[in-house]
């Protein structure tokens, strides 16, 4: 019998508010598993336990294309594995997932990191 583990990214945790994205940009902390880099900072907005976005840079892929597919692989990372997030949260989060290098990772490679990327979030936090 498998857990019953929620898969899904919905519209109320995806981060589009500026303000929320500033407030990351100016006091949040961050962790690094590379290529991947996670900002993230406590919010007291919304009713959302976790507010997540994820970012390509256009300096890294010129095309939108991969910048938008880099983009799904991101999202389908986090939403696979979210649940290792969920778990260790006492407040809510506003957190940003960026891709950081110009290799073109593979989506294995990518969710591999991710995973790692979540356990050193979780060993910083609990710090």
């Amino acid at each position: 019998m498998t857990e019953n583990k929620d898969f899904t990214y919905s519209k109320a945790e995806k981060l589009k508010s500026r303000k929320i994205i500033d407030l990351l940009f100016s006091e949040g902390k961050s962790v690094s598993k590379y290529p991947l880099r996670l900002v993230y900072a406590p919010t007291e907005e919304g009713n959302e336990k976790l507010l997540f976005g994820v970012s390509v840079s256009k300096r890294n892929f010129k095309n939108a294309v991969d910048r938008n597919y880099f983009k799904r692989v991101l999202r389908e990372c986090y939403r696979l594995n979210k649940h290792l997030l969920y778990e260790n949260l006492d407040k809510p989060y506003a957190m940003m997932f960026f891709y950081q290098t110009k290799e073109r990772l593979s989506y294995q490679e990518i969710h591999e990191k991710t995973l790692q990327l979540f356990e050193k979030w979780i060993a910083s936090k609990n710090q």
